[in-house]
């Protein structure tokens, strides 16, 4: 994470991250204990469960997913405020796995309105295929 970033360092094209992390069964089991007192066997906590749907392991929840994707911009920089995260699904997530995270900004505002910035930001596993991408609009503060 960059400590300290603000809009007038940042420029298209920039790059965030690229970020490799692993998303465990006791984490995927903790998300979803958040909404669900008793966490009961599902496609996300349940490999057999998962195998009885079609799927080959257990996948991470979406909106777990959408959290990691989010994460991955508010750590760029203790300054990244995120204004807004849109997201594809393209695959399914799975646990215990390398995961590879990466962004590039694609605009910035220079009417000098805002310090908005506008990125694309991706989930990807080990062999590059495309799990998740999205858009994100971020805000950094101008340099003091």
């Amino acid at each position: 994470m960059n400590e300290k970033l603000y809009f007038e360092d940042v420029d298209i094209g920039d790059e965030i991250g690229p970020v490799t992390r692993t998303v465990s069964d006791e984490e995927v089991i903790q998300f979803v204990s958040i909404r669900d007192e008793k966490v009961t066997p599902s496609r996300f906590t349940s490999k057999e469960f998962a195998n009885s749907e079609g799927l080959d392991e257990a996948i991470v929840p979406g909106a777990m997913n959408i959290a990691l994707m989010s994460q991955v911009l508010t750590n760029w920089s203790e300054t990244v405020c995120l204004l807004k995260i849109d997201v594809v699904f393209r695959g399914t997530v799975p646990h215990n796995k390398d995961l590879v995270f990466s962004g590039i900004i694609t605009d910035k505002d220079e009417t000098g309105e805002s310090t908005k910035l506008e990125c694309d930001i991706v989930m990807e596993n080990s062999d590059g295929v495309k799990l998740v991408i999205g858009t994100g609009i971020i805000a950094l503060p101008n340099k003091p």
